[in-house]
């Protein structure tokens, strides 16, 4: 496995077609039986009367990037993976729109499952990404992970 720090962060939102074209870079992969893909995507919530129109994301990009490398690095420990690719956006995402990507592959099944699953949930702990919801009539409010 590569130990060095990857860029998890995209400028904008994660398009289908990068999403699709990941997938099929791993079909020459034989030794994977498996892969779970999780897609974090910018939804429509109504907040005080109010509908989020697009989450701004921002980060403190050094602290997250080593942040998320000890996360990968933990989770190849703890998981029989093959790879795992993790993509998350930063600036304005619609809503509709994918924010983060995360894809795990295996041998077998569960490992995949609980490492993306285990992946997600710390990403969501754990990185210095804040998200700032945009509300349609152009208010904003620092976005609170439930």
């Amino acid at each position: 496995m590569d130990k060095s720090i990857k860029n998890i962060f995209t400028q904008g939102a994660i398009s289908p077609t990068f999403i699709a074209d990941s997938i099929a870079k791993h079909s020459a992969k034989t030794n994977i039986g498996a892969h779970a893909i999780f897609l974090g995507q910018v939804r429509a919530d109504e907040i005080d009367g109010k509908i989020v129109s697009a989450i701004e994301y921002t980060s403190h990009e050094n602290m997250a990037l080593e942040k998320m490398h000890e996360i990968r690095e933990e989770i190849f420990d703890k998981y029989e993976l093959t790879c795992m690719h993790i993509h998350h956006s930063l600036g304005t995402i619609n809503t509709g729109e994918i924010c983060l990507f995360v894809f795990a592959s295996s041998k077998h099944r569960k490992a995949a499952t609980e490492a993306s699953n285990e992946v997600v949930e710390r990403i969501k702990a754990e990185l210095p990404v804040w998200g700032r919801e945009i509300f349609e009539d152009a208010t904003h409010q620092w976005k609170v992970n439930k």
